[in-house]
């Protein structure tokens, strides 16, 4: 068996890791599930640098002893000049507080047409093999921001963001998890790993 510690304790992203990277023999754990605790400093800036900050922290704790995969991830916004971005966990000053960061990404488009809001949520994922070799893959899923929170599904940014390929009428909030891993940027980032990690031979 192959182990692979995922730099993340979140249960629904290790599910959807486990889903789409569904090697023979593999098994994947969070870091508290493999006994490590991890919390570096994000502060690059990029999705990818501050993945590859995750992924080498876990790596080392390891010892090469195993694999790891971590993921940074965010919204862009074409009218705020790609903000939030890196930040978007952050947006508004307090980590993880959702309603705090919706209100201020309203406040920040407030008069923007719709035509103007385009937008696209980013993932990189970075994969570190047990001898230090790096993979690094890149998704995402265009769509605009809307004017009102919408859905009940989801968190964070999803209730304001319209995708493109729901015919631009549904939320990301307003469609049920099988649809969203469907076509979302780690989906979408998952799915280009498993081709690299299999025409690599990993």
């Amino acid at each position: 068996m192959r182990k692979i510690i995922i730099a993340s304790n979140n249960a629904h992203k290790v599910e959807e890791i486990k889903t789409a990277l569904d090697f023979e023999g593999w098994t994947f754990q969070t870091l508290k599930q493999a006994g490590l605790e991890s919390d570096p400093a994000e502060d690059a800036d990029s999705f990818e640098g501050n993945a590859r900050i995750k992924a080498r922290a876990v790596h080392a704790l390891c010892g090469g002893e195993c694999a790891v995969l971590a993921d940074d991830s965010g919204l862009e916004v074409d009218a705020l000049d790609g903000a939030p971005g890196v930040y978007s966990s952050r947006y508004a000053g307090e980590d993880g507080n959702d309603a705090a960061n919706n209100a201020k990404l309203f406040a920040e488009l407030e008069g923007v047409p719709d035509a103007e809001r385009t937008a696209r949520f980013v993932c990189t994922l970075v994969f570190i093999d047990e001898q230090g070799r790096e993979t690094v893959a890149r998704g995402t899923i265009e769509g605009r921001i809307g004017h009102e929170l919408v859905g009940e599904n989801g968190f964070g940014y999803d209730p304001l963001f319209i995708p493109d390929c729901f015919g631009g009428e549904l939320t990301l909030a307003q469609v049920d998890q099988a649809q969203k891993n469907s076509v979302s940027h780690r989906g979408n980032a998952l799915r280009v790993l498993r081709q690299m990690l299999s025409e690599s031979g990993e």
